[in-house]
């Protein structure tokens, strides 16, 4: 879930804005847009378009599929701005090439400001919008359900991926990203201490590893344990995701009381207690401090830390290594999904199904995926902060961007690769999800300050998060 898509790293900017950024792009938004799209779908506008020219007859709200009929006219695509605006804006003269009919007007705006009132008003509609995963199922009444543009499709995009962008038997969101969680390490402090990274396949065998780093050297604290409490409950769902669960199931009923969470939650409990953890936020000035001073050494992430050796991490630049997730059980998957985006087209859109067509080129077309995931004017070496979510374009034996100097050469591309294979399906994300952060989030922050138990956290959450959130928004 959440909050953006891959917003990947900026050569030439500054280390804290890079930070300030990434978080607000990723993440920050989030819970304004999330929670301001509730209020867009329950008190949306009649949308005026004349849907009968864009739909089949069984159900109004479906595009139907667009063919080269399509192919003209003008259409706006908004996109937050950045590199990833770059990267994309830079495809639209590939896109002219097989469909040299269709004009791109392509803006960089500040979309959690002015997508809901757009909506609302139904002035200047866009006829595309990237957004995050995260935010799709809130803005869906006012959004085309995609199912018959995706159908050609649908079997070779990753199930999370799809799931995540489903709601009431329709497909709300054409996936972008896929974002799977990886172990970055520093290899360097691993074969100083004699430890084989291979050797860590269960989040028991981390804790091995760690307990082996924290006796070499005492001031350490090898794992980071996220002191944010909205990344920390992002976080937190990383791993949920793993074990093929989240905060809710598939009808929006709560599920924190259950095997997996107490699982988690007693595991980052053990890193505290044995003052085996490093707290810090995310990239923050404490978090990097002890990164490049060899201080913590293990980070369970998405795959977008590897921003931090190639941007912010100077005297362990080329020290840092990705390797798939432990597993919480022997035969259990190595990676879940941390944040993602797709590609959303409203319904009030004037041109939708030439939209569907210039974001289908971008994902799932050869030429298309390529000029976008590979090497470009943006990133000589490719775009490596994120993988396709589309299996064709996701061949771990045809790497899109190289290898990674700041990590020692590592071929990140089929790393991450095979890791997302493994990540499971997941749920929609609740429209209230932000607003959890208000209950779990602050809880799990307070159980990593030895102030609640594991079990504490998952009833006081379960309480709160049903009585001020699921409750209230039925």
């Amino acid at each position: 879930m959440h909050s953006t898509p891959t917003q990947p790293r900026r050569p030439g900017a500054s280390a804290s804005a890079l930070r300030q950024h990434r978080a607000f792009s990723r993440f920050g938004a989030l819970g304004v847009a999330v929670a301001v799209a509730v209020g867009v779908s329950a008190c949306g506008p009649a949308i005026g378009n004349d849907s009968s020219s864009v739909t089949g007859t069984s159900n109004p709200n479906v595009l139907t599929a667009p063919t080269d009929k399509d192919a003209t006219g003008e259409i706006t695509i908004w996109d937050r701005s950045g590199d990833l605006f770059n990267v994309f804006d830079a495809t639209i003269a590939k896109f002219n090439e097989k469909y040299p009919n269709v004009k791109v007007n392509h803006q960089a705006v500040d979309i959690d400001a002015k997508l809901q009132n757009t909506l609302i008003s139904s002035t200047d509609v866009p006829d595309g919008v990237f957004l995050d995963d995260a935010k799709v199922p809130g803005f869906a009444n006012d959004l085309w359900d995609l199912s018959d543009v995706l159908k050609p499709y649908v079997q070779d995009i990753a199930k999370q991926k799809v799931d995540v962008n489903s709601l009431n038997g329709g497909i709300y969101g054409i996936p972008f990203d896929l974002d799977p969680g990886l172990l970055f390490y520093n290899a360097s402090v691993l074969e100083k201490d004699g430890i084989d990274p291979a050797g860590i396949k269960t989040y028991d065998d981390l804790l091995t590893a760690a307990k082996k780093v924290k006796a070499a050297d005492p001031s350490s604290g090898p794992i980071h344990l996220e002191q944010s409490a909205f990344l920390g409950q992002l976080w937190l769902e990383m791993f949920a995701s793993q074990q093929g669960t989240s905060m809710t199931d598939a009808s929006g009923k709560l599920r924190l009381d259950s095997p997996e969470y107490k699982q988690i939650l007693t595991w980052l409990d053990t890193v505290q207690k044995e003052k085996l953890g490093t707290r810090a936020e995310y990239l923050g000035p404490t978090d990097v401090q002890t990164l490049d001073s060899g201080q913590q050494v293990f980070y369970p992430w998405s795959i977008w830390f590897d921003f931090a050796p190639q941007q912010l991490l100077p005297k362990t630049s080329g020290n840092w290594r990705a390797m798939p997730l432990p597993s919480w059980t022997a035969d259990g998957a190595h990676s879940g999904a941390m944040g993602g985006s797709s590609f959303v087209i409203p319904k009030a859109a004037k041109n939708p199904k030439a939209a569907a067509l210039f974001y289908n080129f971008l994902m799932y077309d050869k030429n298309g995926y390529t000029a976008v995931y590979g090497p470009n004017s943006v990133y000589p070496k490719g775009l490596n902060t994120s993988v396709p979510s589309y299996k064709a374009a996701a061949d771990p034996n045809t790497p899109l961007f190289g290898t990674i100097d700041a990590m020692g050469g590592q071929d990140l591309w089929k790393t991450a690769i095979e890791a997302g294979n493994q990540i499971p399906g997941g749920t929609p994300t609740p429209t209230w999800w932000a607003s959890a952060v208000n209950y779990l989030g602050n809880n799990l922050q307070k159980m990593l300050d030895g102030q609640m138990t594991p079990d504490e956290v998952i009833q006081q959450s379960t309480d709160q998060i049903q009585t001020n959130l699921v409750d209230r928004n039925k």
